[in-house]
């Protein structure tokens, strides 16, 4: 097997990246690369593994095989995770919680006042001017969200990881957060989002990663979302085994795409984490 040549800077390239919870994989078999600028959305049906991969991605579980090759330090990725996982009864105000965004480049216990003009612009520019009183555990949740997104604003960070950023929010801040997420793509910022909303995928997302605890494919969105694909990663998710073992990666499955944006994964990838091997089916090739 070749040497594989050194990562560009800003990206994050995945070689047979396996990731999972007491060594038991949860997304397996990943070889691709996240190129500067991209925005990529993570499709798949539920328990697919993309908020395993975000959370791989930012280095918050460790790879079980396979690695990682970021092209900047891990501490300049902002996450944002899914609502849910917060716990909104702690005694925080919106401009505490906006704040944390800055510990990066303050620190966590050194004092934010010099940077309280900074906190309520992002504050503004989110439409929450007016809330930075305001106890977390009193907002809807279009309105926590919206600070949520106030505190990635105030980590200016290169890549932004977003769990499910739209679930459980109303329609306009949605649009308004989606609009936000294109201003930052426009400054050259690479933004992967783990997504449902196929519509919302198709209209402003021109690449996707569509997952089944295993890559069934990785490209252009038009062509990763057809019929055939959506229908092949539902059958994988369905014959999942949850207590499968680790197996070997071999390299040679999933070959990139000619320009390394993608691959063409229509091959199947049963390695025995499968109660059943999902049928062999060709599609397009991502581009």
């Amino acid at each position: 097997m070749t040497a594989r040549t050194p990562v560009a800077a800003g990206d994050i390239r995945l070689d047979g990246l396996t990731l999972g919870y007491d060594r038991h994989p949860a997304v397996h078999h990943l070889d691709g690369t996240i190129r500067r600028g991209d925005l990529l959305a993570l499709v798949g049906p539920n328990g697919a593994g993309k908020s395993t991969l975000l959370k791989g991605l930012i280095g918050e579980i460790p790879s079980l095989d396979g690695q990682i090759h970021r092209g900047m330090p891990a501490r300049t990725l902002a996450y944002l995770p899914q609502a849910d996982e917060i716990d909104r009864s702690f005694p925080l105000s919106v401009l505490d919680l906006a704040s944390m965004g800055l510990w990066r480049r303050s620190g966590a216990w050194r004092s934010l006042l010099g940077h309280r003009g900074a906190v309520l612009k992002a504050l503004d520019a989110v439409g929450l001017s007016g809330f930075e009183a305001r106890p977390i555990g009193t907002l809807s949740g279009g309105q926590f969200q919206r600070a949520l997104f106030a505190r990635l604003i105030l980590q200016d960070a290169q890549v932004l990881l977003l769990d499910e950023p739209f679930t459980g929010v109303d329609a306009r801040t949605t649009a308004d957060l989606i609009a936000l997420i294109r201003t930052w793509h426009g400054e050259g910022r690479t933004i992967v989002a783990a997504l449902h909303d196929l519509a919302q995928v198709h209209a402003y997302f021109p690449k996707t990663l569509l997952l089944a605890r295993e890559p069934v494919a990785w490209g252009a969105t038009a062509s990763v979302l057809s019929p055939q694909n959506l229908a092949r990663a539902t059958r994988l998710s369905e014959a999942w085994d949850e207590d499968a073992a680790i197996c070997a990666h071999d390299h040679a499955l999933v070959a990139p795409a000619p320009d390394g944006s993608g691959h063409d994964d229509g091959h199947d990838h049963t390695h025995g984490h499968h109660h059943r091997p999902a049928p062999p089916e060709q599609h397009e090739t991502a581009a």
